[in-house]
């Protein structure tokens, strides 16, 4: 499973103090800090959703059978290369709930509660599946999926977090599709771009960069300015209109995981240099 922390090698020693000594090589990976999750930009923490959404589509049909997380908290993940992944299944069970009655697969949560369905077999319809799904939704997706994401993307994301807090199992399938896309930001269902028009004239410099005239912003790619990820000029140029602080941004050839630009804005154009990688826009004023 590329959603679960991989191991390189493992070896047995035996150990003066503790017999049949297990010794494991793992990859490595950053402890998962909500907090500082929520000081990234909204593209890092989609792509941190998308790869639980793997996950979870995983432990619902692995060769075992589906499998559920018993202790599914953050602690119990790490991200590697900007991809979540658990490192502890100890706690992993794949016995499906036994029932006599739909009240023996009550479920219940600190804010919420659920009673699944009793088949004929006399096993909790899916319950694994929605536990997991479920603490999904309230440990990672109702933080990590709203917060400051792009405006044309939120009546999509309100949806897809209440259908996942509604143990809506066609959410994954919906993750998947838009994951399967070429391109996220080119994706038309994806994207819905609504880019105002703008009243404000820029002018362009071709091959040109500002090196100073930084502003902070929040969230920024760069601790010391302002580099957010646009999809193309207009939507720059909405970002630069609505922060009173900036007179100009450059456009740069680097991009993020999902094909967005990245583009740094400024507040002030007075000292421009030549770069061939870049180009700037400069608010023109009356």
């Amino acid at each position: 499973c590329l959603c679960c922390f991989q191991l390189y090698g493992y070896c047995y020693q035996d150990s003066n103090d503790i017999p049949d000594t297990l010794t494991t090589i793992t990859e490595l990976g950053s402890p998962l800090e909500m907090i500082q999750l929520l000081q990234t930009s909204w593209e890092d923490r989609f792509r941190i959703c998308l790869s639980l959404v793997r996950l979870l589509h995983y432990l619902a049909h692995s060769p075992l059978g589906s499998v559920t997380l018993l202790d599914f908290r953050p602690r119990q993940f790490v991200i590697v290369d900007g991809e979540l992944k658990v490192t502890d299944l100890d706690d992993a069970s794949v016995e499906e709930s036994s029932c006599t009655s739909n009240s023996d697969c009550f479920m219940e949560f600190p804010a919420r509660n659920f009673t699944l369905p009793c088949s004929v077999e006399g096993r909790c319809q899916s319950m694994n599946e929605k536990r997991n799904l479920y603490n999904a939704y309230r440990f990672f997706f109702t933080y990590l999926l709203p917060h400051s994401a792009p405006s044309s993307l939120r009546p999509l994301l309100d949806k897809i977090v209440n259908a996942t807090g509604n143990h809506n199992k066609l959410i994954c399938t919906k993750y998947l599709a838009l994951e399967l896309s070429p391109s996220p930001s080119v994706n038309s269902e994806f994207t819905q771009k609504c880019v105002k028009s703008a009243n404000t004239q820029y002018r362009r410099v071709p091959e040109a960069f500002i090196p100073d005239e930084n502003y902070r912003c929040w969230p920024s790619y760069h601790h010391k300015g302002c580099l957010l990820s646009v999809f193309d000029v207009n939507e720059a140029i909405e970002i630069c209109d609505s922060y009173s602080q900036c007179k100009a941004f450059v456009l740069t050839n680097q991009m993020t995981w999902t094909g967005r630009q990245l583009v740094f804005f400024k507040m002030a154009s007075n000292h421009i240099v030549p770069d061939p990688d870049k180009i700037t826009y400069v608010k023109v004023t009356d």
